[in-house]
Formats: C-alpha cells, sequence, structure tokens
C-alpha cells in the first residue's frame, strides 16, 4: 500500500536511493505513490563528506526525516544523518509490517482487488487502528469484535478475521498466581471442584485468553493466564481467583490469593 498525499515535516520515511550526485541523493519513497526526495550532500552524514558513495549506495534502503515539503514545487528535502539506529530500526520494523499487511488483504480480498474497494478497507482500517497491520494484529486477537466499530460490512469483516487468525503472530504474555482454598465442611471437596470450575470461567473466559487451573499443594492452587496483553493477562488472573474465593466463600470457607507461592512449598 502507497499513499497517495504527501509526507509531513519531521515524519520519518523509508525510501530506496535512486540516484547519487555530488550535491545529493534523489530517494524515491518507498510509502508515498509517485513521490521522490532530496537529500543534501550536507544532510547524509555528520561531519565533511568527500565522497557521497562513501556513505550511501544505489539501490539501498534509507530511513530518512523530512525537513520540508514544497507541494507546488514537486520537492521533499530529506535528512538521513538526522535519524539515529533506533529510529531507523524501529520506522524499517513498521515499513516491514505493513508490506505484510498489504500481503494479507491481497489474501483476504484476492489478487484482483480493485483500488477502489482496497482504499475503502484500509482506510477504515487506518481511521480505527492506525495501521493495516494494527488492524490485522487486533483482528486476531478479538476477532468480529475488533472491527465493529469501523465501517467494513459483515462480510469483510469475516475476511480480516479469518486471514489475520491464519497468517498474524500475535505476541502472548504470561502471568501467573496462587490461590488458597479451604472449605471445613463435610461436602467441601465438591465445593472445591465447582470453585475450581469458576475460576476456569466455566466456558466463559474470552478467546485471546488462556486459562488453567492446577493443584500445587493442599490448599493452594496454581493459576496460570496467557493473554495478549499485560493488563488483560492480570485482569484475567484477578477475576479468576475473585470467582474461585467468591464461591468458597459463599460457603462459609477462606480463600487467599497470592502472586508467589508458599515458601515452605518450594
Amino acid at each position: 500500500m502507497k499513499y497517495s498525499g504527501w509526507p509531513e515535516p519531521s515524519e520519518l520515511v523509508v525510501g530506496k536511493v535512486d540516484e547519487i550526485e555530488d550535491f545529493g541523493v534523489f530517494v524515491d519513497l518507498e510509502e508515498y505513490e509517485g513521490k521522490r526526495g532530496l537529500c543534501h550532500i550536507s544532510e547524509v552524514a555528520s561531519g565533511w563528506i568527500k565522497n557521497v558513495r562513501d556513505h550511501v549506495n544505489e539501490g539501498q534502503t534509507v530511513v530518512a526525516k523530512v525537513l520540508d515539503v514544497d507541494e507546488s514545487a514537486q520537492q521533499i528535502d530529506l535528512s538521513i544523518k538526522d535519524v539515529n539506529d533506533h529510529q531507523r530500526k524501529e520506522k524499517i520494523q513498521e515499513w516491514k509490517n505493513e508490506q505484510k499487511a498489504d500481503n494479507w488483504m491481497e489474501l483476504a480480498f484476492g489478487e484482483d482487488i480493485d483500488d477502489e474497494r482496497y482504499s475503502a478497507v484500509a482506510n477504515a482500517l487506518l481511521a480505527e487502528f492506525g495501521s493495516l497491520y494494527d488492524g490485522f494484529e487486533a483482528a486476531a486477537i478479538h476477532g468480529e469484535e475488533a472491527l465493529e466499530e469501523t465501517d467494513l460490512d459483515e462480510d469483510e469483516i469475516e475476511a480480516i478475521v479469518e486471514t489475520a487468525r491464519d497468517n498474524v503472530s500475535v505476541p502472548y504474555v504470561n502471568v501467573t498466581g496462587y490461590v488458597d482454598l479451604e472449605v471445613p465442611d463435610h461436602d467441601g471437596v465438591d465445593v472445591i471442584k465447582e470453585a475450581l470450575q469458576a475460576a476456569e470461567g466455566n466456558g466463559e473466559v474470552p478467546e485471546e485468553i488462556e486459562l488453567e487451573v492446577t493443584y500445587v499443594g493442599s490448599p493452594e492452587y496454581r493459576i496460570q493466564v496467557q493473554a495478549p496483553d499485560y493488563k488483560t493477562a492480570e485482569g484475567a488472573l484477578e477475576d479468576s481467583a475473585a470467582r474461585a474465593s467468591e464461591l468458597v466463600e459463599d460457603h462459609g470457607g477462606t480463600a487467599l490469593f497470592h502472586r508467589e507461592r508458599h515458601e515452605d512449598d518450594e
């Protein structure tokens, strides 16, 4: 996907060195359709430059900062030296992610998708998520629910979710906690079993969350949660412990949630 407009001053852009002259470097912008920028020799690298080719090569992919845009003159001034290593790596990764998302669009809607429909779907994802990649990642994690607020129709949402689930590698985090459950009554074993089922969500845990409760040693049980981010994982962990605790306490028992195993159980 390439944008049809112009980049903004201070924006970081990815480009390919197209032509090298004594006075600077011409760069074709990979993210903007038909746009070419000039990086003056003084903006290629810090310090005195004897030969521009000592610093860049034709065909090289570079990350540059937009210094100025003159639409009337069709001119974009760039700086390569103003981009640090961290910014360069981050921007390249962002660009690669968008290339992946562009490929996913073709998988979802076919290689022969026309420009008008592509733009409509892409703009809907951009408006909601800021990038195509983030839109597909959200669809992979949260399914159709993630796209409910977009302007996409049901068929488009279904196609995106199916493609995302098949192709997006979703980052996950893992958190662990423990809960002590004790019920002194004669039916205490049955209550504990019911409490553990409640802790596991009784089949109502969201799709993006994996939750498992295992026995450690009486009266301690381990709760393990895998989720897309720490906030979601921590919330699911605390909710799991709360469900079990509430049920046990309703039957006259005691419950205690803690993050580390008891020392004497090591």
